[in-house]
């Protein structure tokens, strides 16, 4: 397939007091069955745990537990100060966010036990120091190191040590609960412990916590005070990078990045540390207590540079805990499927992929308004954050903008009827020997896409229609939207029995491990800033990439054009849609047109649209006082703000565009036909129009149904890249002597 260039004319908030009112039980039958100790206690309705890692940026209330080993340099060492400091830098950080922090912190016995060192018997065969005076010692200094250290923050701390009564018995505990959320109401820390320096209680039974935990360490008491004061997200910080299926410093050990109950009895667990109590074995089990509770866990290894703001930053780091029902699949497993189901799609006969995709355009329609609830979440939360009015032009959706949508995949499904096996040419290569060309589906292709939560079902109906897989990675500005669009997604393919020829993964993260999978992917496709295309194109060392980076898109405007018919094009090209890659950001004027009116009717038409002006150097020279001189010229507004120039003539204008453009869509308004046909064959982008407008170029416009993006590369596709661009040919001698007929 050659490249051509198209030519056109013509908040979750936590009270801090809560008050319960419970109305009198009716009096039990005489002989009704006696109550077992644990269903004695009203259970409260348990919260659902997050369980996507691109959330957990929105727990309110975040509990964290250091394991001993991660802030103790070894065993008879003193403490980790660097690590330790760190740490408590990324707590203030979580704190000032306006979030709930509470700390439970090991290590007391073993910092106790460093510091007694030089007290104890140091004889070969000497018992270790009994932890409860190692703990006695070891905790004043550890709090008063971190009072110190969160001081530096402005950050008030409260010291708060817990023993199994306090747990075990309901008054006692509702007691410390209560404390804990006034504590927090103050903006206080409070850092909690075990209260190793005093003998255990009894093991007293609890009416509500008594089933399946017992307070044996902190990972324990770090679970059920999760539990009790609702908390959000429990970290647990190990110093490994998370939780195995074998033990550690096995060879094929494999790490776990989502773990769920019918992994429990799978893995092999590694020892215990050197300084700490608990173990792996002891963080699991606690985490799948505490996740039973309505809290989401996360453990990861806290020996690493910033791992708390890893994990909140959505990262694939350390092992996140969830419901079988709620878990992620892995990078590996979305890939593989859109393979396997993608290879069933392209055997299907066209007229089941075309019945799938319209099925996909009925539910646009018919669910329009749980899309766009979806949509405002997202819009909501963009604002929040303070994103750009572009970008948030990008990311929302209105009903026309749906019923566009539904329009343009009917469109592709019914261009893709005839897509897949059509003949392209035969040759005859033998007597009785013919070589035919025919299409079929290049594979599973990566698409990564930003802010236009649109692009999904357009780009799936797309990959649909030419029968491939596919991959695809939405913005996170755009979780709600694209979630809630990618089971309509879903829902269409489960109509044909392909669930999976579509994913959708969520991280940035994974789009490192994606874009190097090339026993999965055989095409990337980018479409979103130039660091973003950039960095795959640097990154994707074995797959090939196809799309552009920037719409820096011009309009040369010549001197034979006509005044009323330019304004009109350049006021569509530049104000229609500012945000989108095909809008105009540059104007080129003809020097003659500066000695007549058109220029000032130029500024008054973009002023009155509200497009700010920026001079080029050239245009600077016509002007006493004009618009500000445009920083750069090789700049994508992609907003109501152009750049205005002055060239001497056509051959200047297009040596200005292949200086400053980026190879995607240019127009010239000129009425000489000559002048025309000279710009449309020298100028080198995918697009180049005759009097139209840049907002032309758009696979809906082009009647391609919708576009998986414009690209500016010079093989295999150019331009908006429809169905026919998400193929490939392969040949396939046959014999003329019918030996191989069905």
């Amino acid at each position: 397939m050659y490249p051509r260039k198209s030519i056109v004319k013509c908040s979750y908030h936590y009270p801090r007091h809560c008050y319960r009112f419970l109305a009198s039980k009716p009096a039990k039958p005489p002989n009704a069955p006696k109550e077992k100790a644990c269903d004695q206690a009203e259970k409260p309705a348990v919260k659902v745990p997050i369980s996507e890692r691109s959330q957990l940026k929105n727990a309110k209330r975040v509990m964290i537990k250091f394991g001993s080993a991660v802030i103790i340099q070894g065993p008879g060492k003193g403490l980790a100060m660097s690590r330790l400091a760190n740490l408590v830098e990324q707590m203030a950080d979580i704190h000032h966010q306006d979030k709930d922090l509470l700390f439970i912190t090991s290590g007391s016995v073993a910092h106790g036990r460093s510091k007694l060192s030089h007290k104890t018997s140091k004889e070969k065969g000497a018992k270790p120091l009994d932890k409860k005076p190692s703990a006695a010692v070891g905790q004043p200094a550890l709090m008063y190191l971190y009072e110190a250290l969160f001081n530096r923050y402005n950050i008030q701390t409260a010291q708060v040590l817990v023993t199994e009564t306090d747990i075990y018995q309901d008054e006692n505990r509702k007691a410390l609960t209560q404390t804990l959320n006034h504590l927090l109401s103050l903006r206080v820390i409070p850092v909690l412990n075990t209260n190793d320096a005093v003998l255990p209680q009894p093991n007293t039974p609890c009416p509500t916590l008594c089933k399946g935990i017992v307070l044996s360490d902190n990972d324990s008491l770090a679970a059920m005070l999760a539990s009790e004061t609702k908390t959000d997200l429990l970290l647990l910080l190990s110093t490994i990078d998370g939780v195995y299926d074998k033990k550690p410093d096995d060879p094929n050990a494999k790490l776990l990045y989502t773990f769920t109950e019918a992994h429990k009895k799978a893995i092999e667990y590694g020892a215990t540390s050197n300084v700490g109590l608990g173990g792996m074995e002891s963080k699991v089990s606690s985490s799948l207590w505490a996740l039973d509770h309505g809290v989401s866990v996360v453990i990861c290894n806290g020996m690493k540079q910033d791992a708390i703001k890893t994990v909140l930053s959505g990262k694939k780091f350390g092992t996140i805990f969830a419901h079988k029902e709620c878990v992620d699949e892995s990078t590996d497993q979305i890939a593989a499927t859109a393979r396997n189901s993608g290879r069933l799609l392209a055997q299907l006969p066209a007229d089941q992929r075309v019945a799938c995709i319209k099925k996909l355009a009925d539910l646009l329609d018919s669910k329009s308004k749980e899309v766009i609830a979806a949509n405002e979440e997202d819009l909501k939360q963009a604002k929040k954050v303070g994103y750009s009015e572009v970008l948030i032009h990008r990311l929302k959706l209105t009903p026309p903008k749906l019923k566009a949508l539904s329009v343009g995949l009917r469109q592709i499904s019914e261009s893709s009827k005839t897509i897949l096996g059509r003949v392209v040419r035969r040759t005859l290569l033998a007597d009785n020997l013919e070589l035919s060309q025919i299409t079929v589906p290049i594979g599973v292709l990566l698409v990564i896409f930003e802010s236009r939560p649109d692009a999904l079902p357009q780009i799936a109906s797309l990959a649909i229609a030419s029968g491939n897989g596919l991959v695809l990675k939405g913005g996170e500005e755009a979780h709600h939207s694209n979630k809630k669009l990618m089971e309509l997604v879903d829902e269409a393919l489960a109509s044909i029995k392909c669930q999976g020829a579509v994913g959708l993964v969520n991280t940035k993260e994974e789009i490192a491990d994606l874009i190097n999978m090339d026993q999965y992917i055989d095409l990337i496709i980018p479409r979103g800033s130039n660091q973003l295309v950039k960095f795959i194109q640097d990154n994707a060392k074995r797959i090939p990439v196809m799309g552009h980076s920037e719409g820096i898109c011009h309009t040369y405007v010549d001197k034979c054009m006509e005044q009323e018919k330019a304004l009109k094009i350049i006021k569509d090209a530049k104000t229609d849609y500012p945000a989108a890659c095909n809008a105009t950001e540059t104007i080129l004027l003809h020097k003659d047109l500066m000695e007549g009116d058109f220029f000032a009717a130029l500024c008054c038409m973009l002023n009155d649209a509200g497009v700010k002006m920026h001079s080029g150097p050239s245009l600077l020279k016509y002007l006493q006082f004009g618009p500000p001189l445009a920083k750069s010229m090789k700049h994508e507004y992609s907003s109501m703000e152009c750049c205005v120039e002055v060239v001497d003539n056509m051959d200047q204008a297009v040596e200005h565009i292949h200086k400053y453009g980026s190879s995607h869509t240019e127009c010239i308004i000129t009425e000489d036909e000559e002048t025309a046909e000279n710009f449309l064959m020298k100028v080198d982008s995918a697009c180049v129009f005759h009097n139209a407008s840049t907002r032309m170029a758009d696979g809906f416009r082009f009647g391609l149904g919708a576009e998986v993006g414009i690209s500016t590369s010079r093989i295999h596709a150019r331009g908006p890249v429809g169905v026919e661009g998400k193929r490939k040919f392969v040949h396939k001698p046959l014999p003329l002597d019918g030996s191989c007929e069905k």
